[in-house]
């Protein structure tokens, strides 16, 4: 297991980008998104409680929905070189350690429909 934390240091590159492009780089098996909620929805969960969870979803519907997972540009990266990317709540005590041992954890972003 290898986490990554960082930009790239050049400007209008957020750290979205950033992190698929290392993945890519590093031929990571999944590009983790942890963030402070679990996994993707239709809407801010933190703010409408009538927002849907998603637990996997294809790439393309993330772009033409206009899922708020990461910016587009990294969810383009990630699509063009095949990157699995999972979105989960970092704050969710054993969740990045169940989803390293194989666990569905949170939403799976990949070139497959399935929701």
């Amino acid at each position: 297991v290898v986490i990554l934390s960082a930009g790239t240091g050049n400007p209008y590159f957020t750290t979205d980008s950033a992190a698929s492009l290392r993945a890519i780089e590093i031929g990571a098996d999944v590009m983790i998104k942890a963030t402070k909620v679990d996994g993707v929805y239709s809407a801010d969960p933190l703010g409408n409680p009538d927002a849907i969870f998603y637990p996997e979803l294809s790439y393309d519907r993330v772009l033409r929905d206009g899922l708020a997972v990461m910016d587009a540009t990294a969810v383009v990266l990630c699509k063009e070189q095949n990157m699995p990317l999972r979105v989960m709540n970092i704050n969710t005590e054993g969740a990045l350690q169940r989803l390293v041992q194989g666990e569905a954890v949170g939403t799976l972003v990949t070139s497959g429909e399935k929701s």
